[in-house]
């Protein structure tokens, strides 16, 4: 009766790849900037995941093993990893309280978003990856390392690494024109 074993795990096969649909869809995006390339990405992901899925281990993490085959996926498929993530501005809203949003805390606000999109763009593909599986898909250190097949401890070491340079990235933008203050030599406070 193969063909009736094949519908079953076609069927446990949509009941929990079906509800990973728009987090995998949004980490794609992310990875590739582009709609439509994400759209194929997924698409690629799921075809690899539906005709691998024999060598599934129930019992295993399946949302690790699905981000697995989708980065893997974008990295054999993009030269040089040189693709950059783009932040999906849908639930990274933040939320003011009522009543004090002026014209003035709306522009702060996007000009907040703005400043971590470029900072995010400018970071390594994997130290960016880490960050939004971990900040973003909330991940935990366990799913990652299974996810980027890489130890827990690197995990934790390459996501130190990410906050840092992000964090240094903020702080230099967040300097007129970019630059670090220099120094001051004197002045009038006598130093």
């Amino acid at each position: 009766m193969k063909g009736r074993e094949d519908r079953l795990s076609a069927t446990t096969f949509e009941d929990l790849a079906m509800p990973l649909f728009d987090q995998l869809y949004n980490f794609a995006r992310w990875l590739t900037q582009d709609t439509a390339e994400a759209e194929d990405l997924v698409q690629e992901t799921y075809a690899k995941a539906l005709r691998g899925f024999s060598s599934f281990r129930p019992g295993t993490n399946f949302r690790a093993w699905m981000y697995r085959i989708l980065r893997n996926s974008f990295l054999s498929s993009r030269t040089g990893l040189k693709t950059m993530v783009a932040i999906d501005e849908e639930g990274v809203d933040e939320v003011l309280p009522a009543g004090n949003e002026t014209p003035e805390t709306i522009l702060i606000v996007q000009a907040d978003k703005e400043t971590v999109q470029r900072g995010l763009e400018e970071l390594p593909v994997p130290l960016r990856e880490i960050l939004l599986l971990c900040e973003v898909e909330e991940m935990s250190y366990q799913e990652i390392s299974e996810t980027l097949a890489i130890p827990i401890g690197t995990v934790m070491s390459r996501l130190f690494r990410a906050r840092k340079a992000l964090r240094g990235l903020l702080q230099q933008a967040a300097q007129p024109s970019g630059r670090q203050p220099r120094a001051s030599h004197g002045g009038r406070d006598g130093s």
